[in-house]
């Protein structure tokens, strides 16, 4: 067998992707911008073969890179990156080369544009933010005060919280208007009180699930990136919660074929007219790769598997051969440059150091999102994980971060 894995060095530990497959006898073959020199030594030996292009934008570059190694090891039969930024060239890349095993570029729409996402999200009976796209100056402004402010304006076909911007008046959509970038097309919404609980896991062939989890995010991303503050977030059963029957039946509506899968909703935090009561689920975005900021990882630990495992016998086997008992409840922490905080992280590894998961510093492309310094932590009860998360993000003075 023969996948092709676009970038398999960014992020670092996409690595183990490839390491699992090629324990497998996959052929991984690899396509990036980064010299093979200064590749990790953990992605070297996770790839058959890699490729350097000069520029993975350059679509020509890596059609013959794809060339290449279809003549060299026969048909490609999957090509993956699991980031979010490539979905398109992945989809493109699958129509050239005749690759079934993924959606291909002109069936990719629902998965890239938000858009397009929210009538795929109604037709599974899943309620979504009132929106328009963003033209005419009079349209959109009208829109703005019919929905109420604050507002939200983001790319309709974006990675991540770039770009996205929450507008509290007309003064402040004025400003956006006359600054915005004319080569993105944004949308506009409506502002939903609630906060963001996800759907993350891995499909068959069919659609069935081979394990699926969730996390219950404590401030937005936008957030994250646009005030530079904290990021915490911890993962919560699904089992017999309202986010498992919401989630399945958003993978049955997209198309989650032979995927991971990460879904985000928003838990209403109070009534709003046309979308539910307090504590409903409403859709947000639909993301076909696997989840970021180490929610791999975070469901490793909780579950005690391995999902890159899980995965790649998927794409080999199309079978899951772990028993998913959840074990554990698990927290992201991540600590922000800049801010004072009552503990230090020795005060922290001193604390609670049996149970820290993974410890780590985050890559400067990723830590506007992510924080700057990572904690993952674990423990067998919700409340002495918040106790955890309130004890790491502790300010200087005393006050509460959550």
């Amino acid at each position: 067998m023969n996948l092709v894995f676009i970038s398999p060095h960014f992020p670092l530990y996409f690595y183990n992707f490839c390491d699992r497959l090629k324990a497998r006898g996959v052929n991984v073959l690899g396509i990036g911008d980064a010299s093979y020199e200064s590749l990790p030594y953990h992605t070297k030996i996770s790839l058959s073969e890699y490729y350097k292009v000069n520029n993975l934008e350059d679509y020509d570059e890596v059609y013959r890179a794809c060339a290449y190694f279809t003549w060299k090891y026969g048909k490609i039969e999957w090509i993956e990156s699991q980031n979010e930024y490539w979905l398109e060239l992945e989809a493109t890349l699958r129509n050239e080369f005749n690759v079934t095993t993924g959606t291909k570029i002109q069936d990719m729409a629902p998965m890239k544009y938000k858009s397009k996402m929210k009538d795929v999200y109604k037709k599974a009976g899943i309620p979504t933010a009132r929106f328009r796209l963003v033209d005419d100056y009079q349209a959109t402004k009208a829109f703005a005060n019919e929905v109420g402010y604050p507002v939200i304006v983001k790319p309709d076909n974006g990675v991540g919280a770039s770009s996205t911007y929450k507008l509290k008046n007309d003064e402040e959509l004025d400003f956006f208007f006359a600054t915005k970038p004319p080569y993105i097309q944004f949308i506009i919404e409506e502002m939903v009180p609630g906060h963001v609980e996800t759907f993350d896991g891995v499909t068959d062939k069919d659609k069935n699930i081979f394990i699926a989890s969730s996390h219950v995010m404590l401030n937005s991303i936008m957030d994250n990136v646009n005030d530079l503050c904290d990021t915490a977030f911890y993962s919560q059963p699904v089992e017999g919660l309202d986010i498992a029957e919401v989630g399945k039946r958003a993978v049955e509506a997209f198309d989650t074929r032979s995927r991971f899968f990460h879904f985000e909703f928003f838990r209403l935090d109070e009534d709003k007219e046309g979308l539910g009561k307090k504590g409903d689920i409403v859709g947000l975005e639909v993301n076909m790769r696997a989840p970021g900021a180490y929610m791999p990882d975070m469901i490793n630990f909780a579950y005690d598997v391995d999902v890159y495992t899980i995965w790649a016998d998927m794409i080999k086997y199309n079978k899951c051969f772990y028993d998913i008992e959840r074990k554990y409840w698990v927290a992201y922490i991540g600590r922000r440059e800049g801010i004072w905080y009552m503990n230090n992280y020795d005060q922290i590894r001193q604390a609670y150091g049996d149970l820290i998961c993974l410890e780590t510093d985050v890559p400067e492309a990723l830590s506007a999102a992510m924080g700057n310094h990572v904690f993952i932590v674990k423990s067998r009860t919700q409340e002495e994980l918040i106790d955890i998360i309130r004890f790491a993000l502790r300010r200087e003075d005393g006050t509460e971060w959550m």
